[in-house]
């Protein structure tokens, strides 16, 4: 009976002793945050291009949008103003008025009151030529956000891969297989696979607006332009 006393308290002691040090194992670990910054550091050389990429992205987007929000204003006085002068006799006023509104209504109406006297096929061939243009004009430089939303991801994909190849290239040198090794190593190169897919996502939206941006302009270029040919067409019927 005394000895198994002593083996049950041995046994117990034993069972502290494992708590105690595995509390002081528990303890010994860091407890480190995840900082955002941290992290763009440790994804390595693929974050500059990724970065140049998302600034290029935003300087365009934001050049764009207000360029387009200018030019989509309502210029609806304007064709008031021409239909006025028009149907007054006034060309040179309504010239004048196409001139001073600087916009691409603006500029199509006078062309297109240029060509007065002509036929209205090559009336409405000028108004087309030059709404083209000013759709161009437009249109300059989106393509590059689309080209953003499209390599953006793939240069976080390199970045990721080429950190998994180190990863397993480090552990044929060092013979260490751990999850230490692995995992500490890859949740950092999983970096470059985030940021190339958020610039990608945010590239891609902002393709997309702006692309609807200049779609309602022409709508409302094509509409307007209509509107002009049928004031020129009036006095005839």
């Amino acid at each position: 009976m005394t000895l198994l006393m002593q083996v049950t308290d041995t046994a117990s002691k034993l069972i502290d002793t494992a708590h105690q040090a595995a509390a002081q194992q528990v303890a010994k670990i860091p407890d480190e945050e995840l900082r955002f910054g941290d992290l763009l550091i440790k994804g390595g050389w693929v974050m500059i291009p990724i970065g140049i990429l998302a600034v290029l992205g935003l300087v365009i987007f934001f050049e764009r949008y207000f360029t387009i929000r200018k030019a989509s204003k309502d210029e609806s006085h304007v064709m008031q103003q021409v239909r006025s002068s028009v149907m007054s006799g006034n060309l040179q006023s309504a010239i004048a008025i196409c001139r001073n509104s600087n916009s691409p209504l603006g500029r199509m109406l006078e062309k297109g009151l240029l060509r007065i006297g002509r036929p209205i096929k090559d009336i409405e061939g000028a108004i087309e030529n030059v709404g083209k243009l000013e759709v161009s004009k437009l249109e300059k430089n989106i393509g590059i956000i689309g080209i953003v939303a499209g390599i953006a991801p793939m240069f976080g994909f390199l970045g990721t891969i080429a950190g998994v190849i180190k990863i397993f290239y480090d552990i044929s040198k060092t013979d260490n297989i751990s999850m230490g090794v692995i995992s500490g190593g890859l949740y950092v190169k999983m970096v470059t696979s985030a940021a190339g897919l958020f610039v990608g996502i945010i590239a891609y939206v902002c393709y997309h607006i702006l692309n609807m941006m200049v779609d309602k302009v022409i709508l409302k270029l094509e509409t307007d332009a209509i509107e002009f040919i049928d004031l020129l067409e009036e006095p005839s019927k």
